[in-house]
């Protein structure tokens, strides 16, 4: 009996490992890859086949299509000189944030009764924070609102932004008379005041790489000139005299009293003059030189 138990043993593990399946059986270790840039990236693809020894084996990226990355055991242009392959594992040499993607990896056994298998490898490529561009103004008036701006379109993933004032981080609370979104990298004022001129300058950070700042930028508050006031005072009086103007002009025709008379025809009968009597032709005068008598 202990025999049969051992000789079954050898016999149950062989059967494992001994592949069922008809087809060939495509997988990868590690379906997310994530690297930094200017890094090698390992797409791995392992295959099994009943029968076919040497099967033919493709990379595709998908991006707004389908497009080769190895194919007839050739890397295409772009790959060309910095991608290399193992069995079916692909290695990318120095990777940038353009190789990002989708991966599939197609192995055909010809010899197979299901001779097609595949398997997909997302990789995602991190950058560290670059320099934010910053917006801030020169200067604004006392009592106006304002929007400081910071972006970093580079970083991956997409960075966070801290802002400083006089090289002292900014924390906004509900008794600060700005606020700041750390996502989109915006510090609002809705009132700004005399304190609030100083050096501005916005950092950007991830977990890549280290923190990158913009150059510190001077915002200077001034307060509203006189005669500036004076104008605008001047151009809202104007503006509330002409809209007093047009409810007077639309009431006045509500009520109608600016309809304008109308004209009244006239009953005369109209005579014509007497045409001009005719010329007055002139007659020659006869003398009588004989007198008849009957």
């Amino acid at each position: 009996m202990d025999v049969l138990k051992m000789l079954a043993l050898p016999l149950l593990i062989t059967l494992i490992q001994c592949p069922l399946y008809l087809s060939v059986k495509v997988s990868s270790k590690k379906p997310k890859v994530e690297v930094h840039e200017h890094s090698d990236a390992v797409l791995s693809c392992e295959f099994w086949t009943v029968k076919d020894q040497r099967p033919r084996i493709e990379w595709k990226k998908k991006e707004k299509g389908v497009t080769f990355v190895y194919f007839n055991e050739k890397f295409t242009d772009s790959y060309a000189g910095r991608a290399k392959i193992e069995g079916a594992t692909l290695t990318i040499h120095s990777v940038t944030q353009k190789d990002s993607g989708e991966y599939r990896c197609e192995v055909t056994a010809s010899e197979d009764k299901d001779n097609l298998g595949e398997t997909t490898v997302t990789l995602n490529v991190l950058v560290p924070p670059h320099v934010p561009s910053c917006e801030v103004p020169k200067s604004v008036f006392v009592g106006a609102g304002l929007d400081l701006f910071c972006k970093d379109k580079l970083s991956v993933p997409p960075a966070t932004y801290r802002w400083f004032k006089d090289n002292k981080a900014l924390t906004a609370t509900a008794d600060t008379p700005y606020s700041i979104d750390p996502n989109k990298g915006t510090l609002k004022f809705k009132s700004v005041s005399k304190s609030d001129a100083g050096m501005y300058r916005c950092e950007s950070s991830n977990n890549v790489g280290a923190p990158k700042s913009c150059v510190a930028q001077q915002l200077k508050v001034t307060e509203y000139p006189l005669n500036l006031t004076v104008l605008i005072a001047g151009a809202v009086g104007f503006l509330l005299l002409t809209l007093l103007c047009c409810i007077c002009v639309c009431v006045c025709r509500r009520r109608g009293c600016c309809k304008k008379n109308k004209k009244t025809k006239s009953t005369k009968s109209y005579n014509p003059p007497p045409p001009p009597p005719p010329p007055i032709r002139n007659l020659k005068h006869y003398k009588q030189t004989q007198s008849f008598m009957i």
